[in-house]
């Protein structure tokens, strides 16, 4: 018995303890029901796709934007990349210097224009997006029917200047005091600071410690509004001596220069409105992130895309990559997105064409008859707000100067000769303040000395002087 016991014992205490048993639930619980079914659901996981493919695209646009931040930016380089249908538009424009903003330097607008300067003058503003490269044919086909056509680039856009240097004050930081200190050690050398000690009592550089005020030079993107559109609109006119002159508005170019219209009816002869709207063509929120604009303007299909869903069908891949480039150049992407926050998209058209000041005003809106039922809609909506407007419709885009600029030139040019030709007024310019005392003092001197002469040559004075219109004033009966 006590053998047996002993191995009783020995069995109990060799025996590991085992779990106890789980209940039938738990464990239909916890083994699954279909292993196949569980495979699948994990290979299928939405979230691992839209993963890998969110960094798939992130890391594409960062090198995307690193490749582009390290290429040339300088105006030169620039140049001679483009390709050569813009460096032979360049060619044929011109520069205009206004003054937009009071404590900065002047800013040039680039300019083309074509046909007699004795014809009537029609100036073109673009809408957003757009520039004088892309109104170039219309400018030509108005030439070659006796029209003085003039596009501008606004600033912001096309060859236009896009960026202005600002001249800005701050306080010096830790950096440029270091440097400081570093300059007159250098200058004066290390013992230098001993020998004050000695001599002063005081500590050298505590002038360094102060914070001055360093003033910078920087260049940043135009902030174009209607205000500065107005601006640039009058300088224009009068620097190429343009009014009364008929003002071609598209797209966004209305709500932008509508104030200046109003403003200054007497330098306007006619408006002609094309595709007109509040909002743009060219949807500028893509230019407001900087890494979306950046993808869209620097991917020639990108840009084309997006040209084509929003603004013109018919347009070419060189024209289309064109405009991609005048967009982007020369932080042209920053102030289009400056531009685009400074648009008035609560313009109201009935309210701006019902003004007193407006009602002489010839007026005529062409509108594109196939873009969309929505679009046409829009622009009967607009002919409804301008009665006295002449409602014409075109055959091309929202961009018409793309795909139907010869049938723009010839609308434009029938409203122009319909029209009475425009009486310019010539204005003489002041003479200088010096130049004037100095002709006032002859004037008097002349009239002294020939006093006692004026009433025996009065009759022959009146007989052969000239008049300003250039006839005399007859002889004496």
């Amino acid at each position: 018995m006590a053998i047996i016991t002993e191995e009783a014992e020995d069995h109990h205490q060799d025996q590991e303890p085992r779990p106890k048993p789980k209940p039938e639930r738990e464990r239909e619980a916890s083994s699954p029901q279909n292993p196949a079914a569980a495979s699948q659901s994990s290979r299928t996981n939405p979230f691992v796709f839209w993963f890998y493919f969110t960094l798939a695209v992130s890391l594409v646009t960062f090198l995307f934007v690193s490749l582009s931040s390290l290429s040339p930016q300088d105006p030169k380089s620039w140049f001679l990349s483009l390709p050569a249908s813009l460096r032979q538009h360049y060619s044929k424009g011109r520069t205009i210097k206004v003054q937009i903003y009071p404590n900065s330097g002047p800013v040039e607008v680039f300019a083309i224009e074509d046909g007699p300067s004795s014809a009537e003058n029609v100036l073109i503003i673009h809408g957003l997006g757009a520039s004088s490269y892309s109104f170039s044919r219309v400018v030509q086909s108005l030439g070659s029917r006796d029209i003085r056509a003039i596009a501008i680039d606004l600033p912001g856009n096309g060859f236009s200047d896009k960026s202005v240097a600002v001249e800005e004050q701050r306080e010096s930081g830790a950096l440029e005091r270091f440097w400081d200190v570093y300059s007159e050690i250098r200058e004066k050398g290390v013992f230098s600071a001993f020998d004050q000690i000695i001599e002063t009592g005081q500590m050298p550089y505590q002038e360094t410690q102060v914070p001055r005020v360093v003033s910078r030079m920087s260049f940043k993107a135009l902030k174009l509004g209607a205000q500065e559109v107005g601006k640039v609109l009058g300088q224009v006119i009068e620097t190429m001596g343009l009014a009364p002159v008929h003002l071609v508005l598209h797209d966004s170019a209305l709500a932008m220069s509508a104030n200046w219209v109003l403003n200054n009816e007497g330098l306007v002869r006619s408006v002609t409105l094309i595709d007109t709207s509040a909002k743009p063509a060219l949807p500028w929120w893509s230019f407001k992130v900087p890494v979306l604009r950046d993808a869209v303007l620097g991917v020639p299909f990108l840009h084309k895309r997006l040209i084509r869903s929003y603004c013109v069908k018919g347009i070419s891949s060189p024209d289309a990559n064109a405009h991609g480039i005048l967009m982007k150049g020369r932080g042209g992407s920053r102030a289009m997105a400056e531009i685009g926050k400074r648009l008035n998209h609560s313009f109201n058209v009935a309210e701006w064409g019902s003004s007193e000041r407006l009602i002489s005003m010839p007026m005529q809106v062409l509108w594109s008859s196939g873009w969309s039922k929505e679009w046409r809609e829009e622009g009967h909506q607009i002919a409804k707000a301008l009665p006295r407007a002449k409602f014409v419709e075109h055959s091309g885009g929202r961009w018409p100067q793309e795909d139907a600029a010869e049938e723009l030139a010839e609308i434009i040019s029938k409203h122009v000769s319909s029209l009475p030709k425009s009486v310019r007024k010539v204005e003489d310019e002041p003479l200088p303040e010096h130049v004037q005392k100095i002709f006032n003092e002859a004037q008097g001197e002349d009239h002294h000395h020939h006093h006692h002469h004026d009433h025996d040559r009065d009759h022959d004075h009146m007989g052969g002087y000239m008049g300003a219109y250039g006839m005399g004033h007859g002889w004496g009966g």
